[in-house]
């Protein structure tokens, strides 16, 4: 029996566990993947942070890159793997907790192969969970070439001939600029009204502009949050209007149906397609936990990670408090908070 048991030894699983170390809890992270880092190295090859070094720092260490220097995904994996060593942070690794309930007090979680038991639960798994595809995937011909961005590497995976990239978000637009730059051509489908912002403006990073005027401090329950959470995400460091504009790359509108070798768009039909990625996002998936409330976007209703189940609190989602709550400089906070929190409530009690 833990006092405390974390699911998810990602970024903010790692961030609340160096609190609970401090505190000398017995407390354990229990997660899905083989190794520290993994679902990092598991994102495509090309892939780099849009925030830079000064900004990607967990408690107690600093990001170990110069100052303005965009991380990829294997100097992350790196970090995180070198903060696990450093404070001797306890996971438990190859076990998906696949149930979650309350009984008598204390909560049970359920993997494949073990059971645990803990007083406290705190969820870091994190927003993306289940891969999203449009249905129209299934009366696609078998012959062309699928893949969801979550499993996408590099160009070197997709058959010779053109390729249709779906999905107007930064991995989108990173992985259609990518694409286009092996000269095949490439369909592209989604919202091109989109905005984009460089990474530098003025010779600071968006970061520090966004530091300046309050962006990465402002909560969602303000005015400025409640705007800003509410607009769509803009694409970070991608000049999309140069992008959409080269020879190669032909914008479709949105992906309206499918047969065959045939598929619709908004704006044409198109039949010479080899392969396709999809870019298209993830959904959230919490169905596990027994007697949780979800919002209207399906992620738990809670007040800053602290959910409407005794005992059980959340980190890592996007929105958690402010726009930085998903990011790798950014769950400290939220971390910190609900260490103030739980030893507030571990005070009350004695």
């Amino acid at each position: 029996m833990k006092d405390y048991i974390i699911i998810g030894a990602g970024q903010s699983g790692l961030a609340i566990a160096y609190h609970l170390n401090k505190k000398n809890a017995n407390y354990l992270i229990i997660d899905a993947n083989s190794e520290t880092g993994a679902p990092w190295l598991k994102r495509w090859d090309s892939l780099k942070l849009f925030t830079p070094s000064e900004f990607n720092s967990l408690p107690g260490m600093k990001f170990p890159y110069k100052k303005g220097h965009y991380a990829n995904k294997y100097e992350v994996a790196d970090y995180l793997k070198a903060y696990v060593f450093k404070f001797n942070i306890h996971i438990e690794f190859n076990h998906k907790i696949t149930s979650l309930r309350k009984e008598n007090g204390r909560f049970i979680l359920e993997s494949e192969s073990k059971k645990f038991e803990a007083k406290n639960v705190i969820i870091a798994t994190g927003p993306f969970h289940k891969p999203f595809t449009p249905s129209c995937h299934t009366k696609i011909s078998k012959e062309i070439l699928q893949i969801h961005s979550e499993h996408y590497k590099s160009p070197n995976q997709l058959k010779e001939g053109a390729t249709l990239v779906v999905g107007a978000g930064d991995s989108g637009v990173q992985i259609l600029n990518e694409v286009s730059k092996t000269n095949r051509t490439v369909y592209f489908s989604g919202n091109t009204n989109i905005m984009s912002i460089p990474q530098e403006i003025l010779g600071k990073t968006l970061w520090w502009w966004f530091q300046k005027v309050g962006f990465l401090k402002a909560n969602k329950y303000s005015w400025i949050g409640k705007k800003l959470s509410e607009s769509g995400q803009p694409v970070i460091g991608t000049d999309v209007k140069t992008l959409f504009k080269k020879k190669n790359i032909t914008c479709v509108g949105r992906t309206l149906n499918a047969n065959e070798k045939t598929i619709t768009f908004e704006k044409q039909k198109i039949t010479d397609i080899k392969n396709i990625i999809w870019a298209t996002g993830f959904k959230p998936n919490f169905n596990w936990i027994d007697g949780i409330e979800l919002d209207k976007n399906h992620y738990p209703k809670n007040f800053r990670g602290i959910s409407n189940i005794e005992g059980l609190y959340f980190l890592g989602l996007p929105w958690l408090y402010t726009r930085g709550s998903a990011t790798l400089g950014g769950v400290k906070n939220d971390a910190d908070y609900l260490t103030k929190y739980l030893s507030k409530k571990e005070k009350d009690s004695h």
